[in-house]
């Protein structure tokens, strides 16, 4: 069971002073079997009292607000968690569509995660998903080959989307991260009446050439029935293991955004985040990533930038 120290931080900074800070923050792991929280430390600008609570989807929500003027904010988040899931998933049964319908049919909840979002080009969908389905395969070798053919058809490139990037652009570029790469995955396996959420959090391959490491991550979850909620990572076309640590799931991105909020002010900000992942080989992975910001000056009150997930 491999154990990860991963330290986190996320800074804005302001031209000019604002205040009345009100900021929710989703960067507490996500409480389920598959890890255990061996410590974690919050550090805040102003060491603002956080309230936690948690939301419709179970994840750990914190608020907190820094009324004084201030040019900075800096969130830091230290954690040490161990993995318990597997390395390897092993998938022994061949349940269909029509044990998925068996399953979901009293679960609100999952016939909520199973209805795909209104996007404009659902023919290029259609398309995709004629590739895929057949109604005797298993769902789990289905949800497999919706993401290796994002894997395959779909360029990562960084930098040419942002948080606010639509699945009707992403499918027109075919290029993209992994926040990108999930929701078009969500669009296709929704669309087949299968339930699947979004998934922030980290992955550690420890430089094993796999992508999205040295930042927050991106993945799927979709219910295999007789199995429950497998993760799937589009991006590197694998399984979720043990290397991968969850800190938020819901319907999108929006539903597990680590931070957001707004201020009080005429500043233009610029937002910076740094992820470094620690090995118990002493190996350590670190990377800095600067998110472009829009002007805010011509806005009394703005919204905070938000760091896309790679």
């Amino acid at each position: 069971m491999p154990v990860f120290k991963i330290q986190h931080i996320t800074k804005y900074q302001y031209d000019e002073p604002v205040k009345e800070s009100i900021n929710e923050i989703r960067i507490f792991p996500y409480q389920c079997a598959e890890q255990e929280v061996l410590q974690h430390n919050l550090i805040i600008t102003g060491n603002p009292v956080v309230h936690t609570f948690s939301d419709y989807w179970n994840n750990i929500t914190g608020t907190f607000n820094l009324l004084l003027p201030h040019k900075q904010l800096v969130i830091e988040s230290k954690l040490i968690v161990r993995t318990t899931a597997a390395s390897e998933v092993e998938l022994k049964n061949n349940f269909g569509f029509a044990e998925l319908e068996k399953e979901t049919g009293s679960q609100l909840r999952l016939l909520e995660l199973s209805r795909p979002d209104q996007i404009e080009n659902e023919d290029a969908i259609a398309e995709i998903i004629a590739k895929l389905y057949e109604p005797a395969k298993s769902i789990s070798s289905v949800v497999k080959e919706s993401s290796q053919y994002i894997f395959e058809n779909f360029q990562y490139t960084k930098g040419i989307t942002t948080v606010e990037t639509t699945v009707d652009e992403i499918l027109q570029h075919r290029e993209g991260v992994c926040q990108d790469f999930a929701h078009v995955l969500l669009q296709i396996l929704r669309t087949m009446k299968i339930p699947s959420r979004y998934v922030s959090g980290y992955i550690c391959p420890n430089k094993n050439g796999m992508r999205g490491e040295g930042a927050t991550h991106a993945w799927v979850e979709a219910w295999i029935p007789g199995h429950g909620w497998i993760g799937i990572d589009p991006t590197n076309n694998v399984w979720v293991t043990n290397k991968h640590i969850t800190l938020a799931v819901g319907r999108n991105f929006n539903d597990c955004s680590p931070i957001k909020g707004t201020f009080k002010g005429s500043a233009d900000q610029h937002l910076s985040v740094y992820v470094s992942v620690g090995y118990e080989d002493g190996k350590i992975f670190e990377e800095l990533n600067a998110v472009p910001s829009r002007s805010s000056k011509k806005k009394a009150s703005s919204g905070e930038v938000q760091p896309q997930q790679q």
